[in-house]
């Protein structure tokens, strides 16, 4: 008899090849882009979804306070079509940042989201900024 992990078999290589190389186009982590903004251009805009009281208690050095709610073109309207959006909320137990990057794709807004979230980037052991 297998173990519970192996009751439902793999899928085939050229099957799991496909599911990762996806999920790598709708999602990046914190190790990447903390390396990212501490050693290569950064070429996106990481938005901190959640309220401006719980922002200003911690966020993600760099991010910006844009609340899912807040999100629109005439918000968006600085920056090129074409600019890379990285969402991120409190983290793996919140919805917030799939609800931002569902309104900014509706918004033809290239976008990730950063697993984890502020937990995450917690957990990698990266500081935090305070205030605004």
């Amino acid at each position: 008899m297998n173990s519970v992990v192996q009751r439902v078999p793999a899928a085939a290589s050229s099957q799991a090849l496909a599911h990762f190389q996806a999920r790598l186009t709708y999602e990046t982590d914190c190790a990447d882009v903390f390396y990212a903004t501490n050693h290569e251009v950064k070429d996106f805009v990481l938005l901190d979804v959640r309220t401006p009281t719980l922002f200003a208690a911690g966020h993600v050095p760099g991010a910006l306070n844009v609340p899912t709610r807040t999100i629109s073109e005439q918000r968006l309207a600085e920056y090129p079509a074409d600019t890379l959006f990285v969402v991120y909320c409190a983290g793996p137990h919140c919805n917030g940042a799939n609800k931002a990057a569902v309104k900014l794709a509706q918004l033809g807004r290239p976008v990730k989201e950063m697993i984890g979230g502020l937990t995450g980037w917690i957990d990698e052991g990266f500081g935090l900024e305070r205030g605004n």
